[in-house]
């Protein structure tokens, strides 16, 4: 079976230029296909605060409105997309800077209102211009691969409308990562960060948690172990096992050897 490995690389590590030199050059050891997808939630929050624009999270997720809309696409689609291709150009990668509107490989949908607990109540969020997933075109990227050519994708999609749409990075790894492994790929997803994996203790850097199934997950975010924004993170590694991706590994942006963090399992 063919292989492929997805790395996903979240924003404090696209801020920190050595660990983020250190990923590139691990990533470009990555022996066979493979695909970068990138966060810069960071990078977006100081240029929108540059221009006066505040920004409001909800469950670990951005609320996206229409000033907002125009930062993240601006700085994931350009800035962070395009210094990353010319960085693993350097080192000898053949990186192509890809959002889900490019060749159509991710197409979605703008979120309806949603019922979420935010401060200990029930609320109905609008995450405004903030895209769900319906759909990833293994196939248009397989036809990349085929060619050698490696995707790096922004977490930008669009609707079919011409509309562009703000979506959750990790999301976006775990789609691509599905549709992959639809097309025959054995599939491993890493998703790297600035932690050695899933942290029992968050202040114990080396608490981390081996392996996280469903049920483990529930007892987790019930005590508080699993909070913020690795609610998400887990929510869509455990959907991409679901649908048949082989691995995926919660791990040190300086690991992505799969060997190092926590495994995700059914």
């Amino acid at each position: 079976m063919k292989k492929i490995t997805i790395v996903k690389v979240g924003g404090a590590v696209v801020e920190d230029a050595a660990q983020l030199d250190a990923l590139l050059d691990n990533f470009s050891k990555i022996e066979g296909p493979k695909i970068l997808v990138h966060g810069g939630g960071r990078r977006a929050t100081k240029v929108a605060a540059s221009l006066g624009i505040e920004s409001v999270m909800v469950g670990g997720r951005r609320v996206t409105d229409a000033q907002m809309l125009e930062v993240v696409t601006m700085v994931y689609g350009g800035l962070v997309n395009k210094n990353l291709v010319a960085k693993l150009q350097a080192n000898k990668v053949n990186a192509i800077g890809l959002t889900g509107a490019d060749m159509d490989i991710i197409r979605s949908h703008k979120r309806p209102l949603k019922k979420m607990e935010v401060d200990g109540e029930e609320k109905m969020v609008d995450f405004g211009y903030v895209g769900d997933v319906d759909r990833a075109d293994g196939k248009a990227l397989a036809s990349l691969i085929q060619q050698g050519v490696v995707p790096v994708i922004a977490p930008l999609t669009h609707d079919g409308e011409g509309n562009i749409l703000n979506t959750n990075a990790d999301t976006m790894a775990s789609e691509t990562a599905k549709a992959l492994a639809a097309e025959g790929y054995e599939t491993t997803l890493i998703y790297s960060f600035e932690k050695k994996g899933v942290l029992s203790n968050p202040d114990d850097d080396d608490s981390v948690i081996p392996t996280i199934n469903h049920a483990d997950f529930e007892r987790y975010k019930a005590d508080g172990t699993i909070s913020g924004g690795m609610l998400p993170k887990i929510e869509n590694a455990l959907a991409a096992v679901d649908a048949g991706v082989s691995r995926v590994i919660i791990t040190l942006a300086t690991a992505i050897d799969g060997n190092h963090g926590t495994i995700i399992s059914k």
